[in-house]
């Protein structure tokens, strides 16, 4: 029983693959990490429904549907979503207030950082190359 317990306690410090996530402020850990697979099919132009937002451009190319699924309890004064990975990769994001994309805020990572409203966001991460695939970290953090 007690081999049971570690390896499932063990299994979950590994961050999950299209990991959905909800969280309220304060949250921990911070900072929470889920992982994916980017890219797709679909211009990411077409599921933002724009070429740009505020953010930055919406270009290169997602799946139909979102990688991550990002439920918010409160408001945060200040949230930051930041993809790791090797390539370049895009984000677009949906939620409250509105949809935001993404290219380059860390080198060639995207994020999006801000205050964020209570509700839910779908997330996608895209490659600029269509059906190209690449691992990715997303990175959810309160820290400034």
């Amino acid at each position: 029983m007690t081999a049971l317990i570690n390896t499932i306690a063990h299994a979950r410090e590994t961050p999950g693959i299209f990991d959905d996530v909800t969280i309220s402020h304060p949250f921990s850990p911070d900072p929470l990490m889920v992982r994916g697979m980017s890219g797709g099919s679909v211009p990411a132009s077409q599921v933002a429904g724009r070429t740009e937002t505020p953010t930055g451009p919406c270009s290169g190319f997602v799946d139909a549907a979102p990688d991550h699924t990002l439920k918010l309890g409160t408001k945060f004064d200040y949230l930051k979503l930041v993809v790791q990975s090797p390539a370049d990769t895009i984000m677009i994001i949906k939620g409250p207030g509105g949809t935001w994309c993404n290219d380059d805020l860390d080198g060639k990572n995207p994020g999006i950082v801000g205050e964020w409203l209570r509700g839910t966001y779908q997330i996608w991460v895209g490659s600029y190359d269509k059906g190209k695939y690449l691992p990715y970290s997303l990175k959810i953090t309160e820290t400034k």
